[in-house]
């Protein structure tokens, strides 16, 4: 089927710690099985990265929809100058 990828801008400023929820990446396919989903982070933020929060200071390259459902991913940056709005993809 379709997918479909909504996705929202998120603001950091140096040092922040964003937990994404569902208000900012969300896909559907048109099963009945979101947490199949896996999002693949093809652009790595400028200033941070992606963790799951049970990982601390690793990033990842990519995460399912249920991690999002749990909250369990967080965008972080990484205290450098260039804050700003990020599209997460």
């Amino acid at each position: 089927g379709d997918i479909v990828l909504l996705a929202k801008p998120v603001t950091l400023t140096e040092g922040d710690r964003v937990t994404l929820t569902t208000d900012v990446p969300v896909a559907t396919d048109g099963t009945s099985k979101p947490e199949k989903l896996l999002y693949a982070v093809s652009l790595p933020p400028v200033h941070g990265q992606i963790e799951h929060i049970n990982y601390p200071g690793v990033p990842i390259s990519s995460y399912s929809q249920l991690d999002v459902v749990a909250q369990k991913v967080s965008d972080v940056h990484d205290n450098s100058h260039g804050a700003g709005k990020k599209a997460l993809r």
